[in-house]
């Protein structure tokens, strides 16, 4: 057993020249322990982002994700409050509930034992239970999960004391953009759904983060955001500097696929942020695109060392979705981003078991800024001591 380098010790090879520095080695990207570790020590105890808080409307609403190891169930209460539960039933450990959404008029009850839970997650009901007048009906509830919302979804943490969600997550946004209010501005909170896709990625969460954090593949592979963002072709991202946004080109009129004319400007954003784009990764899984009328939303659910679901919303003024306005020339420009990325993921993914990536590869300067992500990563796991074969 080889402990994760600290910090301070190279990941990789060293380095070959001041233009080029290591990547993470590809065991990284394959080795099922290594991706338990990042299971136990990042997804089940940083904030996570969940649900779309708008996707659970009415009392009874519920959606199930899976975090890390864990089951978690999200629901409505019947005061209006979201909640999140382990989704394990607490007499003989049963999944609760087996659905990835759904709804129940009154209680959540358990399809084994027929246990039942109020939408708080206090035990209200089991056979014979009035004959056990001894149990706490508190204590035998389901295990509360700490929920947060911010921009309109429902962060949750599974870490029992979970860290400070101002410092990571809305600190994500400071960092990036300069300060929160720049991306609040936006009111993501009140905008409304008008495509959602989901993808089922063949590669590992990391190759995912590295690919949306650097812009040196955008001429290669993405000619139709070149075509609107043309400063990307030149291979930087817009992430690769604080409070930067990519601006439109001349002839640009919208973000949209052939570059026509978009939506009008989402009210409450600043002249400054009119004809530009912005992106912000929201470790562990988040990203965040900001364009002048619209917000588009990535959650990325790592469910194996090469497999990775990413659920993507697009979201728009109500009035847009209500009136039944025709999205689809700004949702294809950044669908067919995303499959173009995704397929670039799956062909990296095979080769990070390839003797040629046994030390990693490179990082051009361009790229440098994923250095960043990488010591964060190790970082994180020989922090908990975590230890790799």
């Amino acid at each position: 057993m080889t402990t994760i380098p600290a910090p301070e010790t190279p990941v990789s090879a060293p380095q070959v020249s001041d233009s080029l520095i290591a990547t993470l080695p590809g065991h990284y990207y394959t080795d099922p322990e290594i991706f338990r570790q990042e299971q136990e020590h990042l997804f089940e105890s940083m904030w996570f982002c969940a649900v779309r808080a708008a996707d659970l409307v009415k009392p009874g609403a519920f959606r199930t994700v899976q975090i890390g190891r864990e089951s978690v169930l999200v629901t409505r209460s019947r005061t209006g409050e979201l909640r999140a539960f382990l989704n394990v039933c607490r007499h003989r450990g049963a999944r609760l509930c087996t659905e990835e959404s759904g709804e129940v008029r009154r209680n959540l009850q358990c399809p084994y034992h027929a246990w039942t839970y109020d939408l708080d997650g206090k035990l209200i009901a089991a056979p014979n239970l009035v004959r056990m007048p001894d149990i706490d009906r508190t204590a035998y509830g389901l295990v509360t999960v700490a929920l947060r919302e911010w921009l309109g979804y429902a962060w949750v943490c599974l870490a029992d004391e979970p860290p400070s969600f101002e410092e990571t997550v809305m600190g994500a946004a400071i960092e990036r953009l300069g300060d929160v209010a720049s991306i609040e501005r936006y009111r993501t909170e009140g905008l409304a759904l008008g495509k959602r896709v989901t993808y089922d990625v063949k590669a590992n969460w990391k190759l995912i983060v590295e690919n949306f954090m650097e812009c040196y593949h955008c001429a290669t592979i993405h000619p139709e955001l070149t075509d609107v963002l043309p400063e990307f072709a030149d291979g930087y991202a817009a992430q690769y500097y604080v409070g930067h946004g990519a601006e439109f080109g001349e002839d640009v009129k919208g973000f949209t696929v052939d570059g026509s004319e978009g939506f009008g400007r989402l009210d409450g954003i600043a002249e400054d942020q009119d004809r530009r784009y912005y992106a912000i990764t929201v470790r562990p899984q988040v990203f965040i695109n900001l364009v002048p009328d619209h917000v588009i939303m990535h959650r990325m659910f790592p469910m194996a060392e090469d497999r990775t679901v990413v659920e993507c919303d697009w979201l728009y003024a109500p009035e847009i979705v209500d009136s039944g306005q025709d999205v689809s020339k700004s949702v294809e420009l950044f669908h067919r981003v995303n499959v173009q990325d995704f397929d670039a993921c799956e062909r990296t993914q095979p080769a990070m078991a390839s003797r040629v990536y046994r030390t990693g590869g490179v990082l051009v300067p361009s790229e440098h800024h994923i250095s960043a992500f990488h010591h964060w990563l190790t970082r994180r796991l020989s922090a908990e001591n975590a230890e790799i074969p």
